[in-house]
Formats: structure tokens, sequence, C-alpha cells
């Protein structure tokens, strides 16, 4: 501001020098004009001219973001285990289960299961009985009443043959139904005890 005084100063001295000679009331308005243009110029000079735009703190502490490093792919590949089985021989066998030596069965049983029957009625027993072991029996082999209902007219009975492996004896007993309605059944065992045969009925 101070410089541009100086320089309209400067020009008012000259134009006076240049002019013709005029009274200093006209000097003086003439200079007062000059330095009124010369500040109205300068007011909207700064007034157009954009002021700078203060840097905030967000702006001057932020920080570029940064690309997050790319994760590395990894390529699964699944582990199947192997598992040798050893070799089948096909020329071995199931050994077969040991045969007892002494052992029976009891087949063709009359009467049937479940056979009724009327109260105090007399029946007959037959038990067919299998050497079903490996080894001999000797004669006199006992089969004797066990448990359950006491129906056959004995409570023993003898084989008094010899019976070889696979050997039947037929035996036969008399029986009487129990006097009371019901199922009733009666277990004998060959001596051993080796076997059990029985019968059941009902009483009607």
């Amino acid at each position: 501001m101070r410089k541009t005084m100086i320089i309209l100063t400067a020009l008012v001295f000259l134009v006076t020098a240049c002019l013709p000679a005029q009274n200093p009331q006209e000097l003086e308005s003439m200079v007062n004009t000059a330095v009124a243009q010369t500040r109205e110029a300068e007011q909207t000079v700064i007034a157009q001219t954009p002021s700078s735009t203060p840097t905030t703190v967000e702006e001057a502490t932020q920080t570029p973001t940064e690309t997050p490093a790319a994760f590395p792919t990894f390529t699964f590949t699944p582990v199947i285990p192997i598992i040798t089985l050893p070799p089948i021989n096909p020329t071995s066998t199931r050994r077969p289960s040991q045969q007892a030596e002494y052992a029976c069965n009891a087949i063709s049983r009359k009467p049937f299961d479940n056979t009724e029957f009327n109260k105090g009625a007399k029946f007959d027993i037959k038990w067919t009985i299998v050497n079903i072991g490996t080894k001999t029996w000797p004669a006199g082999v006992d089969v004797k009443y066990y448990s359950g209902s006491k129906m056959a007219t004995t409570t023993r009975f003898e084989i008094p043959v010899q019976m070889k492996p696979n050997d039947t004896y037929v035996m036969n007993l008399d029986a009487v139904a129990p006097d009371k309605k019901g199922f009733y059944v009666m277990t004998w065992a060959v001596d051993g005890p080796m076997c059990f045969p029985y019968t059941a009925i009902n009483v009607k």
C-alpha cells in the first residue's frame, strides 16, 4: 500500500510538470481523486483474490489407505490312507467246532407240544434218544425226572442197551394229565446230563 502511494505521488508530479500551470486547489483535487481510485482498485483486487484454504488437521494427518497384501492361495490335496490287507489263502477252511464226547438229543417227541388233554386223561410219552457224541454209552444209562409237573407214572428209566455214536433208542412212558386246567411242562435228563427230553401239554 505504501509502495503504491509513492508511485502515485511521483505520477502526480510528472503530470503537473508536463501540464500547463494550474492553481493549487485543482492539483490537490486531482491527487485526491487518483488516490481514491487507487484504493478502490486495490480493494477490488483483494476481494477477488481467492483466499488460501487452510489444511485441516484431519487432511494433514490422513495417511493413504494401504492395500492389504493378498493372502497366499493353497491347494488342498486329500491324503487317502492305503490299507494293505493280508492275502487270503483260498485253501484255508474254518475249523469245525469240537464235538462233545458225551451228548444226546431227543427227537420224534410225542405228544407234540401243546397237545390238549382232558383233566386226568391217560396218555403215552415217546422220546427217541440219539447219541450225538463221539463216545459209546454203556448199557444201563439212566434217564430221570428233572423238573416240572410229574405226569409220568415213574421218575426213572434205564436204557438197557449199549449205544454207539449215532445210535438211537425209543423210550416209552405212561403218563396221566393233571386234574386242573392249564399248561404243563415236564422235563427229564439223560445221565450226565447229556440232554433234556421234555413234554408240554394243555389240560382243558
